[in-house]
């Protein structure tokens, strides 16, 4: 009986510690900062090439400028428009459709021809369901944290 006992005690005691340790763990992860796990779950959205190819590239002014033109129109748009971006080069145009990811919007590259040239024009927008989240950390410094292992 009293062995039965000790197992009971010992058993509810590890439950208890284990209780404590996942809620104090909890208390940790409820005091982790909102704007982290916005930027994590943004980046979760990317397609995992794409997200490689972000990681390794080293054209940090492009992507600002990606980003720049993309928060405006987040912000200065309705939820009917339509940003056209011509964008020639594939590895761009990839990196594009990752900032359009990062930002919860549909990125469609279409070819048109005018003449005897090929232009490649991304139209990018709002998905239907309304409300885009926009990170307050940006991408770029997401990927500058990252390469500096600060992330």
């Amino acid at each position: 009986m009293r062995k039965k006992l000790e197992a009971c005690l010992l058993h509810h005691l590890g439950a208890h510690i284990i209780d404590s340790l996942n809620s104090s763990s909890t208390k940790r992860r409820g005091h982790v900062d909102a704007n982290k796990l916005a930027v994590l779950k943004a980046w979760r959205r990317i397609d995992c090439r794409t997200r490689e190819a972000l990681r390794r590239s080293f054209l940090t002014d492009l992507i600002e400028g990606y980003e720049a033109c993309i928060r405006a129109f987040i912000q200065e748009s309705g939820d009917e428009d339509v940003l056209a971006l011509q964008v020639q080069d594939p590895f761009h145009r990839l990196l594009l459709h990752g900032v359009c990811e990062f930002y919860n919007l549909v990125s469609v590259t279409v070819s048109e021809t005018k003449d005897t040239d090929s232009l490649k024009t991304t139209r990018i927008k709002k998905k239907k369901m309304g409300v885009v989240d926009v990170p307050n950390i940006t991408l770029s410094h997401f990927l500058k944290m990252s390469k500096e292992g600060v992330w």
